[in-house]
């Protein structure tokens, strides 16, 4: 029996072989990027954005202190805070400041004004996230906001998995540190985690908290579900029913 002999293979063919698979390998790229990976995206540089200007604006808070002491004590919010620095906000007369230089206080200008430009990039991911999440995702984006809807499709890996998620779990997304020390050390389990920032948890009292945020997680991943199969739009509905069951009044 004669031994099978294969044909050589041509350079012409190895060089259509690999353009055909960089082609497709090119397309599977392409596909690979999603609204969940934009999504995480944006809401990942806010998080960072929210560090930053939080450090920075500590920062402005202690070199301001030095020349106009009071602003500090009377303005909480550190956006505000940071505008007033910026306009050129004078000190009192009867300020305990020091008597800086002109150039002096302009360094502090200047950082109040990279600080405004912080939270207006804020506020712009914020609204691009509004934008994608209207198509993607509506009835999370409904309930719960951008915010927080970002921040569970980013801790969920995506909306699939969140829509698989049962509602105890999406409860406590962002308290694993919690959960984890309640399993190891026996401490009380955590009643919520991202979900702890939704108006609903926050005006509850301390006591109603965890109940709330049961409720809210309930809604949460019918709406999750909805939005995976493209199901119709029932947030505003599901809003109702939880600020009617919790007497919530705007």
């Amino acid at each position: 029996m004669s031994p099978v002999t294969h044909s050589p293979v041509s350079q012409k063919q190895l060089q259509e072989l690999y353009y055909k698979n960089l082609t497709l390998t090119k397309e599977d790229l392409k596909k690979a990027v999603n609204e969940d990976q934009l999504i995480v995206q944006a809401i990942a540089n806010i998080t960072e954005l929210d560090k930053v200007c939080n450090l920075l604006s500590k920062r402005l808070r202690e070199w301001y202190g030095w020349y106009a002491p009071e602003l500090s004590r009377e303005v909480e919010d550190h956006q505000e805070f940071a505008r007033l620095v910026a306009v050129g906000e004078k000190k009192k007369t009867e300020s305990f400041g020091a008597d800086l230089k002109k150039e002096d206080v302009q360094e502090m200008i200047f950082l109040a004004e990279e600080i405004m430009h912080l939270f207006a990039l804020r506020k712009r991911h914020e609204e691009y996230l509004k934008i994608v999440m209207q198509e993607y995702c509506p009835n999370l984006l409904e309930l719960s906001g951008a915010t927080i809807a970002a921040h569970l499709l980013e801790m969920a890996k995506g909306l699939k998995h969140l829509a698989l998620l049962p509602a105890s779990t999406i409860q406590i997304l962002g308290a694993e540190k919690a959960l984890f020390r309640h399993i190891k050390t026996g401490s009380r389990s955590p009643k919520y985690g991202v979900l702890f920032q939704h108006p609903l948890v926050q005006k509850a009292r301390a006591k109603e908290r965890g109940k709330v945020a049961r409720a809210l997680a309930d809604k949460l991943s019918l709406c999750a579900r909805l939005d995976f199969f493209k199901g119709e739009l029932k947030a505003g509905e599901y809003r109702k029913e939880l600020e009617k069951k919790f007497e919530v009044k705007n």
